[in-house]
């Protein structure tokens, strides 16, 4: 029988993994299964703080060797000056490949069009899809993770995609004891999430333990924005603001990067990793809930575009 003392003992144990080893192992391991199971996986990389956290787990999955996966990016050409700064500088120092799906290029071929409210994170479906196709990827890593948002809380680790990149719930596999199905026909591909079962504190907590450099973007800074449905956004030449919305300097910092016109700023003085880490522990909001305008178009937005091959 086991007792309290013994059970004591077993937590305190040496060789007892914390929450963030358990979290890397995991990560670590999927990175692994991939390598193993597909011939082109690739990693999406915006300089975000969660696909720098993937990739981090990449680097250590492969160490000493290079990672032996590309990365992509599908840029909306409205994308934070200070992220792309970051992203080229990461790519470099590793010596990878990027590969950039360009929201722009389609909009100038008239393949896409520019929304009404000058969004342009909803455009990133054909870009992304088609960059899928061209390359033939098999395999593509993504940094959604369940706490994010409803439609993502739906997803395995492993996501199947059909021929068109579409999602369908009802084809979710099951994933007990950590055992992924990679299978897929011909012109199929599979997502894969390295961090679904991390929450934005341990996504913190982890940046914070491993030393890992973040665009300073997400620390409190001073920045001219303006308010759009409750959101401080930063203004810019992507449609923002309009005659009748003020520009004003705040102290603020982003939670969440992605397109300018719909990615938030919130109020903040937190300018250290520990008073960022103390802020998202006191939040009850998610990231997404908090500061990004296209998840709020319906009930329903995030999962219609996850049907549609969105991320």
């Amino acid at each position: 029988m086991t007792t309290t003392a013994s059970l004591s003992e077993e937590t305190d144990s040496p060789y007892a993994l914390s929450h963030l080893d358990a979290l890397e192992s995991e990560g670590v391991h999927i990175f692994r299964e991939v390598a193993g199971e597909f011939e082109r996986p690739v990693i999406l990389f915006s300089g975000g703080k969660d696909s720098i956290v993937m990739l981090h787990l990449a680097l250590k999955a492969f160490a000493p060797a290079a990672v032996p996966f590309s990365l992509l990016h599908v840029d909306t050409g409205h994308n934070f000056p200070e992220v792309l700064d970051y992203r080229d500088r990461v790519v470099a120092e590793h010596g990878l490949r990027l590969h950039v799906a360009s929201v722009q290029d389609y909009i100038d071929a008239g393949k896409l069009r520019e929304r009404p409210d000058g969004t342009r994170n909803p455009l990133q479906t054909v870009p992304l899809t088609e960059a899928i196709q061209e390359h033939r990827f098999d395999a593509v890593f993504g940094g959604g993770r369940r706490d994010e948002e409803k439609a993502r809380a739906k997803e395995r680790v492993f996501s199947l995609r059909d021929e068109f990149s579409q999602w369908d719930p009802r084809r979710q596999r099951p994933e007990l004891w950590q055992l992924y199905n990679g299978r897929h026909a011909p012109g199929e591909h599979v997502r894969v999430f390295p961090l679904s079962n991390w929450t934005e504190l341990d996504v913190w907590q982890y940046i914070a333990r491993e030393h890992i450099e973040l665009p300073e973007i997400y620390f409190a800074h001073e920045r001219e924005v303006f308010q759009r449905s409750g959101m401080w956004l930063t203004a810019g030449d992507w449609g923002g603001p309009r005659e009748d919305e003020s520009v004003e300097k705040r102290l603020v910092r982003y939670r969440t990067v992605g397109d300018m016109s719909c990615t938030g700023a919130v109020d903040s003085d937190a300018t250290t990793l520990p008073s960022v880490i103390a802020e998202i522990a006191a939040s009850r909001l998610t990231e997404r809930g908090a500061t990004r305008a296209d998840d709020k178009l319906s009930e329903a937005a995030m999962e219609d575009r996850k049907r549609e091959g969105y991320f």
